[in-house]
């Protein structure tokens, strides 16, 4: 009689339509590694959200040894996740990935966006337990279970999210997936070639690896008016800096950027080194790795600078400062304008948060936390 052929379709290195890592055939191979449990993680955008979500992978694997994590995210966040060590399989918001969860089946579902094409599929997907959001069949988002209420409310009450609330976003995230929260930091791994990318920026421009080295993220994505500090106080901050402190200074940013950029550098020459605005996301994160310190509005660059445990200096206006988490490295410079936070898309004040926030502020922040860290 034929031997039936052996299939294990739950073990960690089956492909199915190609070969294993180990080139082996299932009935010969003695490196069978169970999935454990299975963890579908829905969180798509934007990609500043998806990095702070990271912290999530340590709960989940620290709570499940042996478990088994696919993320599904948007294309223009992969590159955030592509390397991270804790996903066992990274998938692409698209026909085909939506196709190929609806057919699978997990033990635990978290869906951490609110947005219609993310709550749905959370609905859709097989699963025996599910977190986080999900849509109603009246088309409506809704807390799938009890730990995610408070999240939910903080959509729905400004009151809450502005004023009350004081829990940080891995914070909120944690409790909504009835994780322990124990300070768990983000997760961002850089490649080799980007490293290598980074390494060839100092060299071009003569910068010593071992110089202290403060990165200035002029921008803060285009969702939100002033999330971005003013042109005005980057050039005022440059020139105290160049004046105050040995060190080198890079100006980051990203294709919103590049006027700002260039009226920055075009009116302090050569105090600043110019890193671009058509960088890769993986290049961005390499040039922010170089950084000893960033001074930053709420941006990926924060993120990045966060995961890469650089020390920061974050200025807010219009968004929620308590969210974010320094992890003790870092100095949060708030507008104190009543009308904010507010997450307006559009301001008319002549007088905006931003505004207020002068470089004494900003400078000082910059030096204290250098001071309190052995930077100087």
């Amino acid at each position: 009689m034929k031997k039936k052929m052996k299939l294990r379709l739950d073990c960690k290195h089956f492909v199915g339509e190609k070969p294993c890592r180990y080139k082996l055939l299932c009935e010969e191979c003695d490196k069978y590694a169970p999935m454990g449990r299975r963890i579908l993680i829905i969180k798509l955008a934007a990609m500043g959200d998806v990095l702070r979500t990271t912290p999530i992978l340590r709960g989940f694997k620290r709570k499940y040894p042996k478990s088994h994590i696919t993320w599904l995210t948007d294309e223009n966040a992969y590159g955030l996740l592509k390397e991270n060590p804790l996903i066992d399989r990274l998938l692409v918001f698209n026909a085909e990935s939506i196709l190929q969860v609806e057919v699978e089946e997990f033990d635990l579902l978290l869906c951490l966006d609110k947005e219609p094409r993310a709550t749905a599929l959370a609905i859709k997907v097989k699963a025996k337990e599910k977190l986080g959001f999900g849509m109603s069949p009246e088309g409506r988002v809704f807390p799938l279970n009890e730990e995610s209420v408070y999240m939910f409310k903080l959509g729905l009450s400004d009151p809450l999210k502005f004023v009350i609330n004081a829990k940080t976003y891995p914070e909120l995230i944690y409790e909504s997936s009835r994780l322990e929260y124990r300070q768990d930091e983000y997760t961002l791994t850089i490649p080799d070639e980007d490293v290598s990318y980074a390494k060839s920026f100092l060299l071009k421009h003569g910068i010593s690896e071992e110089a202290l080295i403060i990165g200035l993220n002029t921008g803060a994505g285009d969702i939100f008016a002033n999330k971005a500090w003013t042109v005005d106080g980057f050039v005022e901050l440059i020139k105290t800096i160049s004046s105050e402190i040995n060190g080198k200074m890079i100006l980051l940013g990203g294709p919103n950027e590049v006027k700002r950029n260039r009226e920055i550098y075009s009116r302090v020459g050569n105090l600043v080194y110019d890193a671009g605005c058509d960088n890769s996301l993986q290049q961005f994160s390499s040039l922010i790795n170089l950084c000893d310190l960033v001074v930053s509005g709420d941006s990926i660059a924060m993120h990045i600078a966060i995961a890469l445990g650089k020390l920061v200096v974050a200025i807010f206006g219009p968004t929620c400062a308590q969210e974010i988490e320094l992890y003790g490295r870092g100095r949060k410079i708030v507008s104190e304008l009543e009308c904010g936070p507010c997450y307006k898309r559009e301001c008319n004040k002549e007088v905006n948060c931003m505004n207020t926030i002068s470089v004494d502020e900003v400078y000082h922040a910059v030096l204290d936390l250098l001071k309190d860290n052995g930077k100087i």
